[in-house]
């Protein structure tokens, strides 16, 4: 039978993978957004620069805090990459969330998997990269995408495998049999899988298999519960799959963003590490909204590895501010093994 050999969960923030001197971007699109989710409220920038007045967030925001941080962050993932390398995975199955990259309005999963044979991950058109620059993008523009585009194979039994056991226990997942199309051609793979084959995998064509999950879009975004359901039948199907692979699972995305909210971090970390199912599932759906819904793509891997002896180990969680509102991103790296 198969063999869960590791479990791995990473943020894939934009901070990480822009120079500190260039958060200040980030920070100015913060300012421009008419709803920024906090916690159970709503705000506008000026409104949670008010609610959260503090000194130390414009401490916080001093470059060389930024250039400390997001040196840690780096130290972090290449620990992170170097180790899912070094275990050799036959298979690595990500778990993810898609951003209207390959679904939109028109059809919303809360659940997909992809079971094609294979996986685009496309390089910038010359008038999107152009685009990037010019909004301050482009010191990430090789993050999620090659300089030159890539195809990945894919594990089609195993995906074809999930899909089963999750409709038999009653979980309706869509299943995705050939990467989408839209004006423009093929529709790239989203960031949350790039970011993960290109800085941790460092596009070693590793089989992988794609779970998407929607946590971002209302009105279906699945409950935290339901995510760590679907986690425990992945793991089932996975240890039942007459195969002798070994497969590394992956968490990818989160924690608390685009306002940083180190208190509930630490809630939801600490959760994951003590294996408090309980906490975890029973988190208010509205805490879970913008970035920080992400963190449900770590509570779906809590449950693949929730009946192995494996226990999630924190290896570092890094809080990056990058405005006086205490806009950024809570980093976190951990792994399960």
């Amino acid at each position: 039978m198969a063999e869960i050999i590791l479990g791995v969960g990473s943020s894939h923030g934009p901070l990480l993978n822009l120079p500190p001197e260039e958060w200040e971007v980030r920070a100015n699109f913060d300012r421009a957004q008419p709803e920024l989710a906090f916690r159970d409220g709503t705000y506008t920038f000026p409104e949670l620069a008010e609610l959260r007045a503090c000194d130390e967030f414009i401490d916080q925001c001093a470059i060389e805090v930024k250039r400390e941080r997001h040196a840690q962050c780096q130290s972090q993932l290449d620990e992170l990459g170097a180790q899912l390398r070094a275990a050799d995975p036959d298979v690595v199955l990500i778990v993810g969330d898609d951003q209207h990259e390959w679904f939109f309005e028109d059809t919303q999963p809360a659940f997909a998997v992809y079971c094609g044979d294979d996986v685009q991950n496309l390089t910038w058109s010359e008038a999107a990269r152009a685009e990037r620059i010019k909004v301050g993008r482009g010191g990430d523009l090789y993050s999620y995408r090659p300089e030159n585009d890539q195809t990945y194979p894919v594990e089609r039994e195993l995906a074809e495998l999930i899909v089963g056991a999750a409709m038999d226990a009653e979980i309706d997942v869509a299943a995705s049999m050939q990467q989408p199309t839209g004006p423009d051609g093929i529709r790239n793979i989203g960031h949350a899988y790039g970011f993960i084959y290109r800085r941790l995998l460092q596009d070693k064509p590793i089989p992988i298999v794609p779970i998407l999950q929607n946590t971002f879009y209302p009105p279906n975004q699945p409950a935290p519960k339901r995510c760590f359901e679907l986690g425990r039948v992945i793991g089932q199907t996975i240890r039942d799959w007459k195969s002798d692979k070994r497969v590394a699972v992956v968490a990818s995305g989160g924690i608390s963003h685009f306002v940083v909210d180190e208190e509930w971090d630490h809630k939801m970390l600490d959760a994951l590490a003590g294996g408090d199912t309980a906490t975890l599932i029973n988190e208010p759906n509205i805490m879970f909204r913008s970035g920080s819904s992400e963190t449900k793509n770590w509570i779906t891997v809590a449950g693949i590895m929730s009946e192995t002896t494996s226990a999630m180990e924190l290896h570092g969680y890094v809080p990056c501010y990058r405005s006086e509102a205490g806009t950024g991103s809570g980093m976190a790296f951990a792994t399960w093994r």
